[in-house]
C-alpha cells in the first residue's frame, strides 16, 4: 500500500536529523521508499521554537498502518525524541506523522487516517505537491486548492525550499 510521511525537526541538527531518518526508513523490512520531496524551512504552526525544517516521502509499505506507525516513532526515539506529558506540539528532534495510507480511513486511539490536520498544514502540502501533484482529498479536492486555501486563511505559515 502507498504510503505517505511527514518528516520534521526543530531541534539540534534537523538537517542531518531528517536525512539520517530517511536511511531509516528507506531501510524497514517490509517498507519501500519511493520518493522524498525537497527539505522546507517552515513556521512553528501550534508549537514554538526555531524555524522547522521539513519534508514528506513517499513510500510502499507491507505492513499495516500501525505497524508502520510503531516503525515510525522507533526512529524517532532513537533520535532522541521527547514527548513531554501536557504539552502539545513541543519543539522536536524528529518528527514521523504518518499522514496518509492508501485508502484506509480510520480512528483509533492510536492512529487516525488521514492525517487530521495534514490539510491544514503547508509544510505538509507543499511538499507533498512536490512528489505527488495529481494529489488529492479522498473528496477529490486537488492539492493545489488546497495549498491556496491555507495561504489565504493563515498568512502565518511560511515555507521555503532549502537548497541542500
Amino acid at each position: 500500500m502507498r504510503a505517505l510521511i511527514g518528516l520534521g525537526a526543530n531541534l539540534g541538527a534537523p538537517l542531518e536529523a531528517l536525512r539520517k531518518a530517511l536511511e531509516e526508513i528507506a531501510a524497514l523490512e517490509q517498507v519501500k521508499l519511493l520518493a522524498t520531496s525537497s527539505f522546507y524551512s517552515t513556521s512553528p504552526v501550534d508549537s514554538s521554537g526555531p524555524d522547522y525544517v521539513n519534508a514528506v516521502a513517499l513510500v510502499e509499505a507491507a505492513c499495516s498502518p500501525e505497524t508502520l506507525l510503531r516503525s515510525l516513532q522507533a526512529i524517532e526515539n532513537a533520535h532522541g525524541r521527547v514527548r513531554p506529558a501536557g504539552v502539545h506540539n513541543a519543539p522536536r528532534t524528529l518528527d514521523l506523522d504518518l499522514l496518509d495510507f492508501g485508502d484506509v480511513v480510520m480512528t483509533s486511539h492510536f492512529l487516525t487516517l488521514p492525517h487530521p490536520r495534514m490539510l491544514e498544514r503547508l509544510f505538509v502540502l507543499v511538499p507533498l505537491s512536490e512528489i505527488c501533484p495529481d494529489w488529492q482529498t479522498k473528496a477529490g479536492v486537488p492539492i493545489t486548492t488546497l495549498i491556496e486555501r491555507v495561504r489565504n486563511s493563515d498568512p502565518t505559515q511560511h515555507i521555503r525550499k532549502l537548497e541542500h
